[in-house]
Parts: C-alpha cells; sequence; structure tokens
C-alpha cells in the first residue's frame, strides 16, 4: 500500500471527512483491520483564509509548499490537497516535490465524463466559481461548466466560510443551496459539482433531481484507488 500525503486544515472540518472516507474505504476494499497509510499535514486556516482575501497567492502558495516538502519527507509517495480553492496554486506544488499530486479537478472531470454528462453547475467558493484554475481543467474535457448568477456566488461564499469552516451546519442555508442547484438545472446543468470541500457536509443527493459530485468524496476515493493500486 502506498502511503497518502495529505495537505489539509482547510478547512479541518473537511480534512476530517477525507480522513473517514479514506480509512472507510481501504477497510472495505482489504477488510479487517486494514486502514490507510498515510501522514497529514494540516496547516492553520487563518493564515491561508487571509492571503485569499489578499489576493496574497504567492504567499498561500509557500506555506502549501513546506507542507508538502514536509510530507515527501516523511514518506508520502504521492499529495492530495484536501481543498478545491487552493489548487489556485497547485503548479506551484507540484513543482516543488518529486512525488505526484493528485488533482481534484482532474479526477471529479473523469467522473463526469465517465457520467457521460456534458454540462454541469459548480458551486464553490467565489475564488473557484470565479476564477479559472478549476473550471479550465473540467472544460479541457469538452465539459461545459456554468456557475450561479452573483447573488447565488455571494451567498454560496458566505455559508462556506462563516459556517461550514466553522463547523455549523443549519437548515435554512441547506435551503438556499437547494435553490442554487435548482436553478443551475433550469439553465442547463445536467450534474452539479459541489465544488467546495465543505458542501457535502450541507448538501445530498436528495436535494437535488440531478447527479451531485461531491468532490471531496470523489478525491479521497481515488486517493485510496492509487494507494492501493
Amino acid at each position: 500500500m502506498k502511503t497518502i500525503g495529505l495537505i489539509g486544515g482547510m478547512s479541518w472540518q473537511s480534512t476530517q471527512e477525507y480522513y473517514r472516507l479514506i480509512n472507510r474505504e481501504v477497510q472495505s476494499r482489504l477488510g479487517g483491520h486494514h486502514s490507510a497509510r498515510c501522514v497529514l499535514f494540516s496547516v492553520d486556516f487563518a493564515e491561508i483564509e487571509n492571503c485569499q482575501r489578499e489576493g496574497a497567492w504567492d504567499r498561500a502558495a509557500a506555506v502549501l509548499i513546506r507542507a508538502a516538502q514536509s510530507l515527501e519527507k516523511a514518506g508520502a509517495d504521492f499529495l492530495i490537497l484536501c481543498t478545491n480553492t487552493m489548487h489556485r496554486v497547485a503548479g506551484e506544488i507540484e513543482k516543488s516535490v518529486a512525488i505526484p499530486l493528485l488533482h481534484i479537478a482532474e479526477v471529479t472531470a473523469g467522473e463526469i465524463a465517465a457520467a457521460g454528462i456534458s454540462t454541469v453547475g459548480l458551486l464553490g467558493t467565489r475564488y473557484t466559481m470565479e476564477q479559472e484554475f478549476f473550471k479550465s481543467r473540467i472544460a479541457a474535457r469538452g465539459i461545459e461548466v456554468i456557475v450561479p448568477g452573483e447573488a447565488d456566488r455571494i451567498a454560496a461564499d458566505r455559508i462556506i466560510f462563516e459556517e461550514l469552516c466553522r463547523g455549523k451546519v443549519l437548515p435554512g442555508s441547506r435551503e438556499l443551496f437547494g435553490g442554487f442547484i435548482n436553478r443551475l438545472v433550469r439553465r442547463g446543468a445536467r450534474g452539479i459539482i459541489l465544488g467546495c470541500t465543505e458542501i457535502g457536509l450541507l448538501v445530498s443527493q436528495q436535494q437535488s433531481k440531478v447527479p451531485l459530485f461531491d468532490t471531496t468524496r470523489i478525491h479521497a476515493l481515488r486517493a485510496v484507488e492509487e494507494a492501493l493500486a
């Protein structure tokens, strides 16, 4: 079994979900008392979030590069970055280490393509919805990506940072996300990407008439496949 290196803490709420999913899947596949070989470097999210707000992506990249290099030294065979938004600096991380990085958008695009879906809606932070670092990876597979209108983008971003990243899962916000999904479906989305690692803590398939692609779950299970390959 390969050792998975997890760069987490963005936020720790979703990082613990990665740990749970990965270990549950390893036990399911191997049985008995098996669990995953993994090492975790959990950063202080406040430092990263400040960099995001200030547009200091180089400074954020430096923090994550140090984490990646520490995981490499600790024996990780490959890396997963347990956040969608900070894949904004995935290229810089990849250049800093000799081990591969399993890219969250690449594995998500593979799932969408395998499902035969050509148009998806994207929910996430405003950085993920409005910038190209994530959408371009999906579009490269011939998949059209549509995002919510500005008011919905602002509301989704607020819920992620002010609630989900702080461990608050509120029924009213679940209803709001249901509205975001319905409006994207009316605009032609045939699937929805839950493109923030915390959204799966709030939203379930029961809220959507079209398939949901939870990036946390997809990423975690693909990491297990890589570890057991």
